[in-house]
């Protein structure tokens, strides 16, 4: 039994995933998702966390990893039958990471180009499930705010989504759902104020973790009630 982990943050305006270069056969030096196996003693979340920590030094308290789901084709693995469980985590802007016992080195790649990159494995098709379900979650939680670093301003807000959507959105379309989405985003009272331009006002998290209704991405229909 393994765990993978698909580490997801925006930087520079554009969304990101860690990718590593394998240390060790099979797939020597070919590019993957951060991962291992699970130790003896060990649970499945704790040999995740350890496996982030060794491989591109970020620990718990830094990224909060979530289950999304089992991989179990039976020739995944060159080795043999290994079942893996893959973890995803949204996170805001994290430092350059550093490579750890387990990875010639760690890094910060945009999601495309990852995508188009022949992963170890099947780490394309477990990155690829991953980024959708990224995008589910901004449709009908508040994972969006969690790529925030508080307080931040609506435009903040809106181009998280348009990092992890790939898409453009309205300023001013996105600006109204937002703002009238109980619970999404509170007002600080505070304002942004640039070098050029008018002032934004500054927001934090609100209490919710749904979005009701939700915030569909552009094609999507809205679920009939």
């Amino acid at each position: 039994m393994t765990a993978d982990l698909v580490i997801l943050t925006v930087r520079t305006g554009e969304l990101h995933v860690l990718l590593i270069d394998r240390g060790n056969p099979p797939y020597l030096g070919q590019p993957a998702l951060p991962g291992g196996f699970v130790r003896d003693g060990e649970t499945l979340d704790q040999a995740a966390y350890r496996e982030m920590a060794e491989e591109t030094g970020l620990h718990e308290g830094e990224v909060v990893l979530e289950q999304l789901r089992a991989y179990s084709k039976p020739d995944r693995d060159p080795r043999g039958r290994v079942i893996t469980v893959a973890y995803l985590a949204l996170s805001p802007e994290l430092p350059l990471p550093v490579a750890g016992t387990d990875a010639a080195e760690a890094r910060w790649v945009l999601v495309e180009e990852a995508l188009a990159t022949e992963l170890a494995f099947d780490h394309n098709e477990i990155l690829r499930d991953c980024l959708e379900a990224a995008r589910v979650r901004l449709e009908h939680t508040t994972a969006a705010a969690v790529f925030c670093r508080e307080p931040f301003t609506v435009a903040d807000l809106r181009h998280v989504y348009e990092a992890v959507w790939g898409q453009r959105l309205d300023p001013s379309n996105f600006r109204r759902k937002v703002t009238k989405t109980a619970g999404f985003i509170e007002p600080t009272g505070g304002r942004r104020f640039p070098d050029v331009g008018r002032p934004a006002a500054l927001y934090t998290r609100g209490s919710a973790t749904l979005l009701v209704p939700p915030l569909l991405r552009t094609g999507a229909e809205e679920p009939q009630h």
